[in-house]
């Protein structure tokens, strides 16, 4: 599942992506004709498919990246800010950035290093 615009989803509530995340699952699930007991973890190591946080995540990355060297000054000003405190009620879309991963994506992206380390 690929969210087109997904700098957008970073100002939803956890509860949200975590509702696209359990679609993606099933979807995956379903895809691959999976037994129950198969840990979601493996079906995205196995299927080289990023969770939807690291997914969001590196397409925030990438857009800000190009938003630092694009043509248009508005844009290139967004890209420049001091991030709010943490106790601050607005999400700004970059804080995705240094949000800590969720669970599902830590195991996937250890399970991973792990596997990079013994091949």
């Amino acid at each position: 599942m690929t969210l087109g615009r997904s700098p957008v989803f970073a100002h939803a509530a956890p509860k949200v992506l975590h509702r696209l995340q359990v679609i993606q699952n099933k979807f995956c699930r379903a895809a691959t004709d999976a037994h129950w007991c198969i840990r979601n973890l493996i079906l995205h190591r196995d299927l080289e498919l990023p969770t939807i946080s690291k997914y969001m995540k590196d397409a925030s990355k990438r857009f800000f990246d190009i938003a630092g060297s694009h043509p248009n000054a508005l844009l290139r000003a967004a890209v420049d800010y001091q991030p709010p405190p943490p106790t601050h009620l607005i999400r700004r879309l970059r804080n995705v950035l240094t949000d800590p991963p969720d669970a599902l994506t830590a195991a996937v992206e250890s399970l991973s290093d792990v596997n990079d380390t013994h091949d």
